[in-house]
This record gives structure tokens, C-alpha cells and sequence, in this order.
């Protein structure tokens, strides 16, 4: 197509811009660290804190009660369409960038613009959110050894408590821009020391709680109906966000085009089983009413008398939180730089450090952007944010797969989805479907900030993108 909105980046162009010497990354990741890097982002604030939520309700929309295992089915279920999608893609271009880039090589250049623009939706909101739950799980730790921060220190201003900054939300965020700078491998390590740490804790809870179930709770199963499901549905969707950002680290995995799809499908398949046995468990322990909606799991087990259970899983917590934000921040800075590569974005923020082979200028501009947020600015319903913007960009990426399938059915495919092309359907009907049991206010933002993205593309990217520079 002639409209400059419609051109798209050829997947050989796209590999050879990875290997330009000035831009490439550094290929570090093996099989173990992707799958590892795909946990530690997917378990973390949607178990940890907003089940209760999901399972109680809120204003905005009911509860799904003891049915909440039917939510976190159908929300691992849309995930799963999703993330073959995504397999394929990641096997067949194997760069930074996700979602962004395959949207520039099927669907054309704005498309592509508003997917990347959504994924720093995505990855920005969930990092100051988790950033903030990490803040208060850390402040509850030290409460327990009798130290207390003070509430100017521990709050965002305008807030309820009325505080000056949240501090440990902004340095745990300082922390983690450092040690991404040194490398993702050195990230990666990290992580995975983190994984084994919280998946223990997981299966704790499991092993524990299981003895305390009452079946009885678990009746009335649905209580509001398909409609709670469906809209708990669309909130613990959150806690599947991150199977995504292994997609991101493609260009620095070693074997990519086999390891990732494997470490795509195995965290996603992995966490969904667990999520299920802990959304079993904890609502047979105590009536759902009566879950706590800021801790759920660790006060399930305080409600069943097992104290120094909720102290452990409350150490959990922060691990796994920590670990969703190191990969949160991962997959934020390699959209920022794949799209910077393309030029749609500055380019400053793709180049690569001479030593570590790092986007340092992408790490440094998230780090410090993230940390004034979660320290000032008291984020509500950032869950929802996030989620909205994912889902719109996983169904792009299932209309992407139907496009290359159609216009290049011949580029070779290492991982092919099967079932075609019912999956990147269902996958796209899915995606759309939760996106309908999100509140009108999600919606109105999300509106909002699409207006702001198009604006700033036709103001920089349209002209300065390296395909409108080439064909000048």
C-alpha cells in the first residue's frame, strides 16, 4: 500500500537491524533463564494481592466468589491462544521489541506505533503498581520485626495517609535499573534465585492449606453468576501478564528460535496449574466473603491459625513481586529500544553500552521514570490500565499471524501454531471478550491515551521513522 501508514519493515530488514554492530545485543539467555524470566513475571501482584479482589468484588463490579477457578481457567485460556501466537512470531523474528515488532511486519507502521505505545502502557503502569504493592508487602515485613517506617516515607502525596513519597517503592526500582544495566543475564540470575524462592512458597500454601479446606465454602460456587466470573476474569488476567515480556528478550536468548516458544508455553502452562490449586484452596479455607483483599493468601492462612505460614508467604510476596518488576522493567526498556532502533522514538534510547551490551539510555529513562512515579503519584485501578492495553496488543498479535500466513505463507516457521487459523481467532474473540468486562472508566483512559500516542506519531514517527527516511 502506498499510504505511509500501511508500510511494514520486512523480517529480513528486522534481523538485520539486530545485528547491526551499533545496536546488538548481547546473546546470553539460555532455555532455563527464559523460562525462568517468564515465572518470575507472571507470579507475583495477581496472586499475591488482587485474587482478593477478583474473588470479593469491588464498586465497579461483582465478585466471582469460590468460581474464581473458572476465571483464572478462561484467563489462562485467552492467555494460551495468545501465547502460541506469540511462539511462532518469537521463532520467526527473534529480536526486541514483542508485540511492536511483529505488528510492523503484517499489520504496517501505525499499527505498530499504537501496539509499542500500549506495551509501554502495559509495562509502565504494572511496574509503578507493583513497585507500590512491593513497598507495602516490605513495610508489613518490618512491622512484624518491630521497625515501622514513617507514613511521610511509605506514602504517595495525595494519597489517604497523606505522605511525602513513597521511598522503598522508588529505590527497589533504583536497585533493579542497576542491576539491568549490568546485563540481563546478571537479571536473569537473579530471577531465577527468586523463582525457586516463591514457587516454594506457592506450593507451601498448597501443601498447608489444603488440610483446612471446608467444602462447604466453596457453595454458593458462582454467586454472581457468569457475570462475576467474567469480570474476575478480566481482573486476575493481571496475573498472567508477563508470559509476553519473554518474547522482548529474544535477541539476547542463545537458541531463539527454539528456546522461546519453549519458555513462552512451559511458564504460561506452569503458573496456570498453579494458580488454579491456589484459587481452589483459598477459597475452601474461609468463606470468600471474608477474604482479605490486600493479602489474601497470607491472611487465609492467619484465618486457619497458621501465623508463621502468613509471615512466610508474606516474605514470598516480596520476592515474587521483585521479580515481576525486574521483568516488567525488561520488557519496558526493549520496547522503548526496538522502537527507538526503528526510529519512531528518539534514537538516543537505543544505543548499547560499549561493555555490557545493554540499552543503558532505555534503562536509565525507565528506571528513573518509573521510581518519580511509584514515589509521588498514588496509582489506582493501574490494574485495569494494564490489562486493557495487553489485551489490545495480543490481539494484534493473533491478527498478525492470520496476515503472515496469508501474505508470506512460505517464510520458514521453526514453531508453527496449530489448529489454524482457529486459535488466532479465538485467541482475537477472547482477548476482545475480557476487554468488554473492564469499567467504562478504563475505557475512557485507554481512549485517552491511544489520542495522545496517535497525536505524538503523526508529530515524530510518521516522518522520522527510518522506512519514511529510506523511501524520502
Amino acid at each position: 500500500m502506498s499510504s505511509p501508514l500501511f508500510r511494514t519493515k520486512s523480517i529480513k530488514q528486522i534481523l538485520a537491524d539486530s545485528e547491526h554492530p551499533e545496536h546488538r545485543l548481547k546473546k546470553t539467555l539460555t532455555v532455563w533463564d527464559l523460562t525462568a524470566l517468564g515465572i518470575g513475571a507472571i507470579i507475583g501482584t495477581g496472586i499475591f494481592v488482587l485474587i482478593g479482589t477478583a474473588v470479593v468484588g469491588d464498586a465497579h463490579r461483582p465478585g466471582a466468589g469460590p468460581g474464581i477457578v473458572l476465571s483464572f481457567i478462561l484467563a489462562g485460556v485467552t492467555c494460551a491462544f495468545a501465547a502460541l501466537c506469540y511462539a511462532e512470531f518469537a521463532a520467526m523474528i527473534p529480536v526486541a521489541g514483542s508485540a511492536y515488532t511483529y505488528s510492523y511486519a503484517t499489520l504496517g507502521e501505525f499499527l505498530a506505533w499504537i501496539t509499542g505505545w500500549n506495551l509501554i502502557l502495559e509495562y509502565g503502569v504494572a511496574c509503578v503498581a507493583v513497585s507500590i504493592g512491593w513497598s507495602g508487602y516490605f513495610n508489613n515485613i518490618l512491622k512484624t520485626l518491630g521497625l515501622e517506617l514513617p507514613v511521610w516515607a511509605t506514602h504517595a502525596p495525595g494519597s489517604a495517609e497523606g505522605g511525602i513519597a513513597n521511598l522503598p517503592a522508588a529505590i527497589i526500582v533504583l536497585i533493579i535499573t542497576g542491576i539491568l544495566i549490568l546485563g540481563v543475564k546478571e537479571s536473569a540470575r537473579t530471577t531465577g534465585v527468586i523463582v525457586v524462592i516463591k514457587l516454594a512458597v506457592v506450593l507451601f500454601f498448597i501443601a498447608v492449606g489444603v488440610g483446612s479446606v471446608e467444602p462447604a465454602n466453596w457453595t454458593p460456587f458462582m454467586p454472581y453468576g457468569f457475570e462475576g466470573v467474567g469480570a474476575a476474569a478480566a481482573i486476575v488476567f493481571f496475573a498472567y501478564i508477563g508470559f509476553d515480556a519473554v518474547s522482548t528478550t529474544a535477541e539476547e536468548a542463545r537458541n531463539a528460535q527454539r528456546d522461546v516458544p519453549i519458555g513462552i508455553i512451559a511458564s504460561l502452562g506452569l503458573c496456570t496449574v498453579l494458580y488454579v490449586l491456589v484459587a481452589a484452596v483459598l477459597t475452601g479455607i474461609i468463606p470468600y466473603t471474608k477474604i482479605d483483599v490486600h493479602a489474601p493468601v497470607a491472611e487465609a492462612l492467619r484465618v486457619a491459625g497458621f501465623h508463621w505460614g502468613a509471615a512466610l508467604v508474606a516474605t514470598g510476596a516480596v520476592a515474587g513481586i521483585t521479580s515481576v518488576l525486574i521483568v516488567m522493567m525488561i520488557g519496558q526498556i526493549r520496547v522503548f529500544f526496538a522502537m527507538s532502533r526503528d526510529g519512531l522514538l528518539v534514537p538516543w534510547l537505543s544505543k548499547v553500552h560499549p561493555r555490557f551490551r545493554t540499552p543503558h539510555h532505555a534503562t536509565l529513562v525507565t528506571g528513573v521514570g518509573i521510581a518519580v512515579l511509584a514515589a509521588f503519584v498514588p496509582i489506582g485501578e493501574a490494574a485495569d490500565m494494564t490489562n486493557i492495553g495487553t489485551l489490545f496488543a495480543f490481539a494484534l498479535v493473533c491478527a498478525g499471524i492470520l496476515v503472515l500466513r496469508w501474505v508470506n505463507p512460505t517464510h520458514p516457521r521453526p514453531f508453527r501454531i496449530p489448529f489454524m487459523p482457529w486459535i488466532p481467532v479465538l485467541g482475537m474473540l477472547s482477548c476482545l471478550g475480557l476487554m468488554y468486562y473492564l469499567p467504562t472508566i478504563t475505557w475512557i483512559r485507554f481512549v485517552v491515551w491511544t489520542v495522545i500516542g496517535v497525536a505524538l506519531y503523526f508529530a515524530y514517527g510518521i516522518r522520522r521513522s527510518k522506512l519514511a527516511v529510506k523511501r524520502a
